[in-house]
């Protein structure tokens, strides 16, 4: 289903309507536009978490506590200072971290410099700083290796990993300026490769050292370890407005293969590694069919980003990747949109269940400009606004779908249905777009079925609900129902609840 534009209504209209409808037909049950009905007879797999990279906002704003509280924790309540005031916002409990290992770097290695755009194309919160300064040494305890640079996003990381986020993976954007052929990690000289062939080893030799090191010192454990960044595009053409990287699919298998190597070499056996990081499903899926069966068997989890330039990708794509990567663990490891509304957010994370069936789901900037951040925001000057609609979209899902939970098949695409068997917990989200209706759930293949149900609510136009907590929902056998403004997404946690 395509987003639709968003049409007016009065809240208060909608809700004396569904009372009246209510109260009209009884406690039987309600009139249905539609039926959703779950199928906990088939299953897409066990959730692995929500998250967002740090990167560039981290960077920024990696030692402020009240932001990491509302990342990280769960709490129902978390106050942000900001300059447009004292708010609170709902904690979005995202357990996994993506790490970015910058390739930023000042230091001339003798006669050779570094070369950079100016500030007004590459601004300095998006200059992630290397940690390998330069070729003199390998060793990671030499003058050759600074450890205290990128404070503010290892703190970030750290504060995160404080909070209860247990899933980190590492990523690079670019390599080490120096490893590349025209001395800069923001992009090459016409957008093709721009790292030394004589330095393939390295690369992987840096990113596979950050790796250990930070298991040894930071208390970090990387789960993954992913070495490129939407390499197949050739819109990394210096100067390029943050760091990036084209890597032709040969390059990225030799880079892989030496990567796995200077992994285990290190005793790293059981980090694995992602690939390939491609801007939409449609190239990911090009990339995987070019990698021979050696070079697929190194990878170890599929990552792949949402988008189709920098607009939410609507292509065909999804379901052929995910049976093109069985076996493999699949993430949309970044996603963002500028609509601050998080609708087609919302509709993103609905087809990328419904097709991709991912383990996990990870915002790129939660603290972004206008709409692409989850709360508005601008690093560059330590700026943060309000909160978009998008946070409270978030939230139905983040704080709902925890890890562990186990995803079940059903028959609505607008609809996620995770199950959780410790707590005999059925979780249920529902996104509906721009037609107001009812919606009946029909939980009749579930063996016992007994409630509470409670629900939670966010209308995404202006003056809307913002994650409105109700215990207004009531079981009529094993089927319930609900009312939908239009461009709304509802959860409801139903109780004691058993296959």
């Amino acid at each position: 289903m395509s987003i639709q534009a968003r049409k007016s209504f009065s809240w208060a209209a909608r809700v004396a309507t569904s009372l009246v409808a209510a109260l009209t037909l009884g406690a039987t049950q309600a009139r249905a536009d539609y039926v959703a009905t779950p199928n906990p007879s088939s299953t897409f797999g066990t959730w692995q978490g929500w998250g967002c990279s740090l990167a560039w906002w981290a960077h920024a704003f990696g030692d402020r506590e009240d932001l990491a509280d509302a990342v990280f924790t769960h709490n129902a309540a978390v106050s942000l200072s900001t300059n447009a005031g004292t708010y609170s916002v709902p904690g979005l409990g995202m357990n996994v971290v993506r790490y970015n290992i910058g390739g930023y770097g000042t230091r001339a290695v003798g006669t050779t410099v570094p070369l950079y755009p100016s500030t007004s194309t590459l601004p300095d919160f998006k200059r992630i700083p290397g940690y390998w300064l330069d070729w003199s040494s390998t060793d990671p305890s030499s003058s050759s290796f600074d450890w205290n640079t990128d404070s503010r996003q290892r703190n970030m990381m750290w504060k995160a990993r404080d909070r209860g986020a247990n899933v980190f993976e590492a990523f690079s954007n670019s390599p080490m300026w120096w490893m590349d052929y025209n001395k800069s990690s923001a992009g090459s000289n016409g957008g093709g490769d721009n790292l030394q062939s004589w330095n393939h080893g390295d690369f992987a030799r840096y990113l596979a050292t950050v790796v250990k090191y930070a298991k040894d010192h930071w208390g970090v454990n990387f789960t993954t370890v992913e070495p490129f960044n939407e390499p197949a595009e050739t819109w990394w053409t210096y100067p390029k407005n943050q760091e990036g990287c084209h890597f032709d699919n040969a390059t990225q298998r030799q880079v892989l293969g030496h990567l796995r190597t200077e992994l285990n070499n290190r005793g790293l056996q059981n980090v694995g590694i992602s690939a390939s990081d491609e801007n939409s499903p449609d190239r990911a899926l090009s990339t995987w069919n070019a990698f021979d069966a050696t070079t697929k068997g190194l990878v170890n989890q599929m990552n792949v980003h949402g988008y189709s330039g920098l607009e939410p990708y609507r292509g065909p794509n999804r379901g052929p990747l995910y049976s093109a990567t069985s076996g493999k663990r699949r993430w949309v490891s970044e996603y963002g949109d500028g609509d601050g509304s998080g609708m087609p957010m919302a509709d993103s994370i609905m087809r990328d269940l419904w097709e991709y069936h991912p383990s996990a789901w990870v915002y790129w900037q939660p603290f972004d400009s206008g709409g692409w951040g989850l709360v508005q925001s601008n690093p560059g000057d330590n700026w943060i606004g309000t909160a978009n609609a998008k946070w409270y979209v978030m939230a139905q899902f983040s704080r709902h779908i925890r890890p562990g939970m186990t995803l079940l098949s059903g028959d609505d695409r607008n609809t996620v249905f995770a199950y959780d068997a410790a707590a005999r917990k059925l979780v249920v989200v529902t996104v509906n777009f721009a037609t107001a209706q009812w919606i009946n759930y029909d939980l009749s293949r579930f063996g016992t079925v007994s409630g509470p149900i409670t629900r939670w609510s966010t209308v995404t136009a202006s003056g809307g609900e913002r994650y409105a907590q109700y215990r207004d929902t009531s079981l009529s056998g094993k089927r319930f129902w609900s009312w939908f403004p239009a461009n709304t997404v509802q959860t409801f946690e139903v109780q004691g609840i058993s296959p």
